[in-house]
């Protein structure tokens, strides 16, 4: 859709205003405090608070969880005028996000561009109103850097009527919320005598038979990865997306749009405490109110500026990538910085509450104490998930600097 002009955008953004007045619950124009309340929708989807659902409903069928696809998909066929005005309305009223859905945030678009009509027409709509909640199956326990190593077996089978299917056998590893996904779309091996060229790109159901899925305990508390094992699943043979043996293009098209995601939301946790403060609580204030430890002073402030510039880079990179056609390597970049910021920022925050920064759990400490200190935790896996930050270094090298191999 072409963008309208001055006048039509000027009308837009009035009757976004007038809807989102009508129709964002007050309760949703406030902070998350608790990531059960994250809204992934799906089939397993619990509702801590009622005007979540409610604010979804409300959103989906405008088509604006996902508000620049096409109509004919569920979506809200904005133009990137329009959605950004859009974005800005919503920030306005410091709305929550209606959906969260690695559905929307990576598959969606590249069923955008390989999927067939008959597949875009099945599983878009899904994604869009939050029915339907996606899990990645990429990584395994023998390919995680080097992905295009991976081992999960493909093979086309006969069944007993004379059809034929796909049978899948291997593990996956770090695959996010798979004990709560619905569907899964998964890198296998169709071809074991190439590397790259041998991986297709096939999409199941976690239901399906074969599939188990356990969580694994991170040193944060929480669960939020699996293994994900496969024992002889049945899968559709219309369920493959592109052409068989080219999934490693849909793969790094994906990893791209995953990459962004992570960069644009800056990773999160401990959002409940900021450094500033907590710092002049406990560390203390000079006779200028002013923390009294220069040295974190000159640190908080460093960190401080460089996330203001990190967030005005992320703008521009998003801006630039809707004006071309979708996000390039140098999302790489961002996903690096995004890493190490995060990590850098929550153990500022620790360091900053002193003792209070200790507590894991029990009398004495606050909820946002607690949750500071399992968040500084938990962001050490920044830099691995999503791409390391070693590889997302080696990108930027070769597709952003240009820079060769040593041969």
């Amino acid at each position: 859709m072409a963008d309208f002009g001055a006048t039509e955008l000027d009308t837009f953004r009035a009757e976004t205003r007038a809807w989102l007045e009508a129709n964002c619950p007050p309760s949703m124009r406030t902070p998350m405090t608790d990531e059960k309340e994250a809204p992934w929708g799906g089939r397993k989807a619990e509702w801590k608070n009622p005007d979540a659902k409610l604010w979804l409903e409300r959103m989906a069928d405008k088509g604006w969880t996902a508000p620049m696809w096409p109509k004919q998909y569920g979506g809200g066929g904005l133009s990137k005028a329009q959605n950004k005005v859009l974005e800005q309305e919503l920030r306005r009223i410091k709305a929550r996000p209606a959906l969260m859905s690695f559905g929307v945030w990576m598959l969606g678009p590249v069923l955008l561009e390989y999927a067939t009509e008959e597949q875009k027409q099945r599983f878009l709509p899904g994604i869009v109103r939050g029915e339907t909640r996606w899990c990645q199956g990429y990584s395994e326990p023998g390919a995680g850097s080097d992905l295009a190593s991976l081992q999960t077996k493909c093979e086309e089978v006969k069944d007993e009527n004379g059809g034929d299917h796909w049978l899948i056998n291997g593990q996956k590893v770090w695959t996010s919320y798979a004990d709560q996904a619905d569907w899964i779309f998964c890198l296998v091996r169709t071809d074991t005598s190439k590397k790259h060229e041998g991986i297709s790109f096939v999409l199941f159901d976690m239901t399906s038979p074969g599939v188990e899925a356990r969580p694994i305990k991170l040193i944060s508390g929480s669960s939020p990865f699996c293994e994900t094992f496969f024992d002889n699943v049945k899968v559709p043979k219309e369920q493959l997306v592109g052409k068989v043996n080219g999934g490693w293009e849909i793969a790094k098209r994906l990893l791209q749009y995953e990459r962004q995601n992570i960069s644009a939301s800056g990773f999160g946790g401990g959002a409940g405490l900021d450094v500033v403060e907590a710092a002049k609580t406990h560390v203390g204030v000079d006779d200028q109110g002013r923390i009294a430890d220069g040295d974190l002073r000159a640190r908080i402030a460093a960190h401080k500026m460089d996330a203001h510039a990190f967030l005005l880079t992320v703008r521009r990179a998003e801006a630039e990538s809707k004006t071309g056609s979708g996000p390039s390597a140098a999302v790489s970049i961002i996903k690096y910085a995004a890493a190490k910021m995060n990590q850098e920022r929550t153990e500022l925050l620790v360091e900053a509450l002193g003792l209070q920064g200790l507590g894991w759990e029990g009398e004495g400490f606050t909820p946002d104490e607690i949750a500071a200190l399992r968040a500084m935790l938990r962001a050490k896996g920044n830099s691995i998930e999503g791409g390391t930050s070693e590889v997302n270094l080696n990108v930027v090298a070769k597709r952003v600097l240009g820079l060769l191999d040593h041969q």
